[in-house]
């Protein structure tokens, strides 16, 4: 009986093993598929250092015509869609999808491994609940959010009054919707 016990637990055993071993292999390729359709990481890369290039789309594709002098006004599903075509053609690739968050994730991923870990955004979200909470007391209450936002806000409008002052555009004309002529005669 002896010899019966070790055969069958030698084969509950075998069978044992090649059901981990086939699961494992499943769970590989599963996450194999699931890599594939990311982007693949750029080592080359560090932030700061140039632009952030990106492949293009259909070097064969022909580009969006001219813009009209007359402009109306979008809708902010429009202006969230442009935001995004990058080529203005009218569709967004994946590519244009996710170029507008590199610089962001480059912030995150202090390793610059191309990985986002849990630490690592831990890390950051610690940081700025530390600069809300103002007065130190482990929580943020509304006036202390008030105030961050506030100053974000200050931030922004700051930056945007820089880019347009760095702005290299030439005025219009005047009677172009330009500045107002000084010949009082006209």
């Amino acid at each position: 009986m002896t010899d019966n016990n070790a055969a069958g637990r030698m084969v509950i055993g075998a069978v044992a093993a090649l059901c981990l071993a086939g699961a494992g292999f499943f769970w590989w390729q599963g996450r194999a598929a699931l890599e594939r359709g990311t982007p693949p990481p750029d080592l080359a890369a560090k932030p700061g250092e140039g632009p952030i290039v990106l492949p293009s789309g259909d070097p064969n594709a022909r580009g969006a015509s001219l813009p009209s002098a007359v402009r109306h006004k979008q809708s902010p599903e429009e202006r969230r869609f442009n935001r995004y075509d990058r080529n203005r053609d009218g569709t967004i690739t994946r590519t244009e999808m996710l170029s507008t968050r590199v610089k962001a994730f480059q912030k995150l991923d202090v390793n610059r491994d191309n990985l986002l870990s849990f630490e690592e955004w831990a890390v950051k979200t610690a940081e700025r609940f530390v600069q809300i909470d103002t007065n130190g007391d482990g929580i943020i209450s509304r006036a202390e959010m008030d105030v961050y936002s506030a100053e974000q806000e200050r931030q922004k409008a700051a930056r945007a009054a820089k880019r347009a002052a760095s702005c290299s555009c030439s005025p219009l004309p005047p009677g172009r919707g330009g500045p107002p002529d000084d010949d009082p005669d006209g």
